[in-house]
């Protein structure tokens, strides 16, 4: 982790504490717990929602293939253009409630992974709610949405279109986080 990267989010934190939900970043226990999620051989195409300041992104980087399509999303701009300095191959954008719409202009169909670290439970409803069906509906069927929050709150929204197949508790992250794996359910 840059030396910078802490501060930087402190700032972004007091500027915006419903978009970025913590003080400082995501730990290493947390960000590997997520990645391990994912079976990285089979990765075509991939998202990370909240890059922030890479704390998750630099765990992917270091599993995910060549070949792999990755989108990171990440409003704050300093954060944004740091990203995309450091991980030149991958595509940066600020807005994940247009998850879709950034897609098809990547000529992504489908992703088989989405991780987040976005604070959903701080969001308005109706972000909230776009949010989860933009991540429903860029999945292919049977992807996994890897993402942690702080609390279980979430459990009985994403459980309208997801099958929760595991919650995880990683207390070695400030505050301690839970990882949920997600798997999206199929329509009829």
């Amino acid at each position: 982790m840059n030396s910078n990267e802490p501060i930087l989010f402190l700032k972004s934190f007091l500027q915006s504490p419903k978009h970025v939900g913590s003080i400082i970043p995501s730990s290493r226990f947390l960000a590997n717990k997520m990645v391990t999620q994912a079976s990285w051989l089979e990765a075509k195409a991939i998202a990370e929602l909240g890059s922030g300041t890479g704390a998750i992104t630099r765990y992917i980087h270091q599993q995910v293939q060549d070949s792999t399509k990755v989108l990171l999303f990440e409003m704050n701009e300093t954060m944004r253009s740091n990203l995309q300095t450091t991980y030149p191959k991958y595509s940066c954008y600020p807005d994940a409630a247009r998850l879709i719409e950034f897609m098809h202009q990547e000529d992504v169909q489908q992703l088989d992974y989405i991780f987040s670290g976005l604070p959903f439970f701080n969001f308005e409803p109706e972000l909230r709610n776009t949010l989860v069906d933009q991540i429903y509906k860029a999945l292919k069927p049977g992807g996994l949405f890897i993402a942690f929050q702080y609390s279980l709150q979430m459990k009985k929204t994403l459980s309208e279109q997801f099958f929760i197949e595991k919650i995880k508790l990683v207390p070695l992250n400030i505050p301690p986080a839970f990882v949920y794996v997600c798997r999206k359910k199929e329509t009829i």
